[in-house]
C-alpha cells in the first residue's frame, strides 16, 4: 500500500497543464511568440485559457497557406514543409521579429522566446500516423546574446487528428516550461514531455540540446535517455555527436548495418565493414551515393554487465565517431525486428554483416518462441525484404578450422531452412577478410585495456589506441578496482 502512495502522490505533485501555463503567464520577464503549422494552435490555446496570457503572449500566428508560409519563411530546398530546416527557419525569423519590435531599452529584463512545431497529423485514409518537429529557441538571461534551443520530432500513435492536435498542445506546453524551470536537468525535462501523455500516444525519436546552458550536455546521452525512458526504439547519432533523425537518414536508401559490442572498435570490425562494403556497393540494385552505412549497438548489449553504464557507452560511442560512422542504438535484440524497423523507411536493398555465431543464433529456435509463427514468422520478415547477409568467418579455436557459410552447424531441425537460404543468394561469404588478425576480439583487447597489460595496441584500426590512452577511456573498471584495493 505504502509504494501504491507514493505512487499516487508523486502524480499528484506533477503541477497541471493549467498551472504550468499560469506559472509562465504569471512571470512577468518571459514573454515571446507561438509560430504552429499543421494541427491548430493547441499550444498557444492553452496560455490564452489559463489567464494572463497578455503578459506573455507577444504573437500567436498559424501560417497554414503554403504560399503564405513560404513568404514568411522562404522557401526550402527539397520544397517540404514538416522538416528539421522548416522548423529551424521559423524560429529564427520569429525570434529576429523579437528583438526588433519589441525594445530593450523599455523592457530591459525580458527573457525572449519562441516556441514553433510543424506538424503534419493523420491522413483520411489512416495510413500514415503524422509526425512533426517542435522546439523552442529562449534566453534565461536579457544580456544573453547567444540563445538556448531544444528541438524535439515525435510521432504520434493515435488514430484521430483531433486526439494528436490535443497531444501536441500539451507536448508544447511541457516544452516551454521545461526550458524555463528546468532547464538544468535536461534528462528530468525530456522525463516532463510526457507530463499528462500517455506514452501509447506518442513517440520522442529525436531530441538535440545547444546553447549556452547546453555547453555540458552531450546529446549522444539525450539520445540514450530516449531509448532508456521507453520513449521510442531507436536513436541515431552522427560523427559530429549530434542526434539525426533515423527516419531522415534511413529513407529511400541502401542500408548496410554492422551488430557488435565496439568495446571497443577493433580491426576486426573495420575489416569486416570494409570488405561488406565493397561488396554491397557492386550489387546492381545498389548506388554508392545512396547507401549509408550504420554501426548498431542493442540496448541489451549495453546491458550486458547490469545497468547501463553511461561512462563505457559514451567510451564506445566517441571511438565510433571519431572513425566518422554514424551509429544506431536499438531496442532490436532480433535480427529480424531491425530489418523490419529499417522497412518502415526503404525499399531499396538492405545488408547486414555478421560474424559466424551471429548467424548461427539466427537458426536458434529459442530466440522465436514468442511469435505465433515461431522462426518460420521471424524468417519471413527478415529475408522477405531485399536483404543480404554479408558473412565473416571464423576460426574454430579448438580446431583452427575457418567457418564458414559452407561449413557451420545449425541445429538438425534448421539445416534444410538454412539451405533454403543459403542457396537462394542469402548469405554470401567475405573471402578477402585478412586472416593475421582474425585472433582479435573486443573483450580480449578490453581486458588487456583494463589490466594494464601491453600489445592491444595493435589490435585496433589506426589513431583508436591513441584516442583510448589521450581519454582514459575504458578504465573505469581499472579505477574501481584500485579503489576497492
Amino acid at each position: 500500500m505504502a509504494s501504491v502512495l507514493k505512487k499516487d502522490d508523486a502524480f499528484e505533485n506533477i503541477p497541471s497543464i493549467k498551472a504550468k501555463t499560469l506559472r509562465i503567464n504569471l512571470n512577468p520577464d518571459i514573454y515571446g511568440t507561438f509560430a504552429e503549422i499543421g494541427a491548430g494552435q493547441e499550444t498557444a490555446r492553452h496560455f490564452f485559457r489559463s489567464g494572463g496570457a497578455s503578459g506573455t503572449i507577444a504573437k500567436a500566428m498559424s501560417a497554414y497557406d503554403k504560399a503564405f508560409s513560404d513568404a514568411i519563411y522562404g522557401v526550402e530546398k527539397d520544397g517540404r514543409y514538416v522538416t528539421q530546416e522548416r522548423l529551424k527557419h521559423m524560429l529564427s525569423h520569429e525570434m529576429q521579429l523579437m528583438e526588433e519590435r519589441i525594445s530593450r531599452e523599455e523592457h530591459p529584463d525580458r527573457l525572449f522566446f519562441t516556441y514553433a512545431n510543424t506538424v503534419a497529423t493523420i491522413d483520411f485514409s489512416k495510413r500514415y500516423k503524422g509526425h512533426g518537429w517542435v522546439g523552442i529557441r529562449f534566453q534565461l538571461d536579457p544580456k544573453q546574446k547567444e540563445f538556448d534551443e531544444i528541438i524535439l520530432h515525435i510521432r504520434f500513435k493515435q488514430n484521430e487528428a483531433r486526439l494528436q492536435q490535443e497531444t501536441l498542445g500539451i507536448v508544447g506546453v511541457n516544452l516551454i516550461y521545461g526550458a524555463f524551470y528546468k532547464y538544468h536537468k535536461p534528462r528530468k525535462l525530456l522525463k516532463y514531455l510526457y507530463d499528462h501523455i500517455d506514452k501509447d500516444t506518442l513517440e520522442i525519436d529525436m531530441v538535440n540540446f545547444s546553447g549556452p546552458s547546453f555547453k555540458g550536455v552531450d546529446n549522444r546521452l539525450m539520445s540514450l535517455q530516449l531509448i532508456r525512458n521507453d520513449m521510442t526504439d531507436a536513436v541515431m547519432f552522427g560523427p559530429d555527436g549530434n542526434n539525426l533523425l533515423p527516419a531522415a537518414v534511413l529513407y529511400k536508401k541502401n542500408i548496410l548495418a554492422l551488430r557488435g559490442s565496439f568495446r571497443p572498435v577493433t580491426k576486426v570490425n573495420m575489416d569486416m565493414f570494409q570488405k561488406s562494403y565493397d561488396i554491397f556497393i557492386r550489387e546492381q540494385t545498389v548506388e554508392e551515393d545512396n547507401t549509408i552505412v550504420i554501426f548498431e549497438i542493442t540496448l541489451s548489449n549495453l546491458k550486458a554487465s547490469g545497468e547501463i553504464d553511461e561512462r563505457d557507452f559514451m567510451d564506445r560511442a566517441e571511438l565510433l565517431c571519431s572513425l566518422g560512422h554514424s551509429v544506431m542504438i536499438s531496442k532490436f535484440q532480433e535480427y529480424y525486428k531491425l530489418v523490419e524497423y529499417f522497412s518502415n523507411y526503404t525499399k531499396s536493398r538492405i545488408g547486414l554483416t555478421m560474424g559466424v555465431n551471429n548467424l548461427i543464433d539466427i537458426f536458434d529456435e529459442k530466440y522465436y518462441r514468442h511469435l505465433s509463427g515461431g522462426i518460420l514468422e521471424a524468417f519471413g520478415k527478415l529475408f522477405f525484404k531485399d536483404l543480404k547477409v554479408y558473412l565473416y568467418p571464423m576460426k574454430n579455436p579448438d580446431t583452427g578450422q575457418i567457418m564458414t557459410s559452407n561449413n557451420i552447424k545449425v541445429h538438425p531441425r534448421m539445416k534444410e531452412l538454412y539451405k533454403f537460404f543459403k542457396y537462394n543468394g542469402k548469405v554470401m561469404d567475405i573471402i578477402d577478410y585478412d586472416p593475421e588478425i582474425m585472433h582479435i576480439f573486443s573483450r580480449d583487447v578490453l581486458k588487456k585495456i583494463i589490466s594494464g597489460q601491453d600489445g592491444w595496441e595493435e589490435m585496433l584500426p589506426e589513431g583508436i589506441a591513441e584516442i583510448i590512452k589521450s581519454k582514459k577511456l575504458f578504465t573505469r573498471e581499472l579505477v574501481k578496482k584500485k579503489e576497492q584495493v
